[in-house]
């Protein structure tokens, strides 16, 4: 089985040397990308011929080492200027697979050139420039030994990690690991139970089961500090180091926006991994809903990180999601009955059913009739599978066409039996 690709992250400490150091790492890696997307960009114009990636790493990194004015690229480790050289082959190659086709989701544009003003910076070592101590230090070529804040152990020995500065001052370790598909197991995983989920704002999220998460607001929250620390860096003046302090700030208080935020997103969707077998949820138009009335609190919401921590986890630990189609009328359909009610304004939130009687919470509703949509999905798949089973054997006239014994097809589970 194909190991899975994990990102462990983790809090780095450096020291003063260390420091300036990163930043005289992050200079180079930068400048290096520059000029290779600069001689691409030349080469393209005058029409010459791609330049590849060995040629180009001769040219930007081992010849420009010899010239005076890139000299001070062999100061730094050559991996992270290597690394830096094969993101910008990825990302032409992204471009290329958007425009053809091959890749999917929104298109990709042309590689753009890097600033110092950049205020995320990053630097990747591959296994031959860093090694783990154990003091429990991290070790970067040409850097020394920085300090980590091991919040959690690493399941198996890292094949690279990237050092990242943040906006807000803060270094971090992305470690890449690769762990076996037969390690992948959710501690205490013994989950039966299928669950339709339906998103909203007032409730973050709604179970069939008639549990409801809280929507955090966590941007909600500290709007009026943001707004007063935005206020404080607009009247600093701009190149002083005073407004750079003040930028810091900003910063840092969007990202604990962000750290609770992701925070909350994990715990949820790990729960409702745990504690289902099955989860079908709707499948929102999140970019097209955050351009509307009320894009703020969509965005504040974070649905698109909310379905696709769901789909990784579940897709890890050996759980069963389907996305419901987004013109499935979940809100508007009696889950008792059938009957439609119709289009209903967002400040109704209980309706009653005029053909069974039946009252309704509409969240809970549309929990209700997802989760049966679900089911019906479900079973129509199932359906696919067994029929595609049975297709070969339509031309045997009931003789065995090949030696052999033949597989039986298994029934289907109980709980989608037609």
């Amino acid at each position: 089985m194909v190991p899975a690709r994990l990102r462990y992250n983790y809090r780095l400490y450096p020291d003063a040397p260390a420091r300036e150091l990163l930043a005289r790492t992050f200079g180079c890696v930068r400048v290096v990308w520059n000029d290779a997307l600069a001689l691409r960009k030349q080469a393209r114009k005058t029409g010459l011929p791609w330049i590849g990636g060995t040629d180009i790493q001769k040219i930007c990194v081992t010849a420009a080492k010899r010239t005076p004015e890139r000299e001070w690229l062999g100061e730094v480790s050559p991996v992270p200027l290597q690394q830096s050289l094969r993101d910008l082959d990825a990302a032409y190659k992204n471009f290329f697979d958007s425009v053809s086709g091959k890749r999917r989701g929104p298109k990709m544009g042309l590689p753009r050139f890097k600033t110092a003003r950049d205020r995320r910076q990053t630097a990747r070592f591959n296994a031959n420039a860093f090694r783990l101590r154990d003091s429990g230090m991290l070790y970067l070529a040409k850097i020394g030994e920085v300090e980590v804040r091991w919040s959690r152990p690493l399941p198996v020995a890292p094949s690279s990690v990237t050092v990242i500065k943040d906006a807000g001052g803060r270094y971090f370790a992305s470690f890449v690991v690769e762990v076996p598909d037969d390690s992948q197991i959710l501690p205490g995983l013994d989950a039966d139970p299928e669950s339709g989920i339906d998103l909203g704002l007032t409730c973050y999220a709604i179970l069939s089961n008639g549990d409801k998460i809280a929507n955090p607001k966590w941007l909600r929250r500290r709007e009026k500090k943001l707004a007063k620390l935005q206020r404080e860096l607009s009247r600093k003046k701009k190149g002083s180091a005073n407004r750079d302090k003040a930028r810091v700030k900003v910063a840092r208080q969007h990202a604990k926006v962000g750290d609770a935020c992701k925070d909350f997103l994990h715990q949820a969707t790990t729960s409702i991994i745990r504690e289902n077998q099955a989860v079908y949820i709707e499948d929102l138009a999140v970019r097209g809903l955050a351009r509307g009335m009320l894009a703020k609190s969509v965005n504040d919401a974070s649905w698109g990180a909310f379905l696709i921590l769901l789909d990784g986890k579940a897709h890890r630990y050996g759980r069963t999601l389907i996305r419901i189609d987004r013109w499935f009328p979940s809100s508007q359909t009696c889950p008792c009955c059938g009957w439609k009610v119709g289009k209903l304004a967002l400040d109704v939130r209980e309706w009653d059913c005029q053909s069974c009687g039946e009252h309704h919470d509409r969240d809970i509703a549309a929990a209700l009739n997802i989760l049966a949509e679900g089911h019906r999905l479900r079973r129509e798949q199932h359906r696919r599978q067994v029929a595609a089973g049975l297709a070969d054997t339509q031309n045997d006239c009931g003789e065995r066409v090949r030696p052999g014994e033949a597989t039986p097809i298994p029934a289907p589970p109980e709980t989608y039996a037609a």
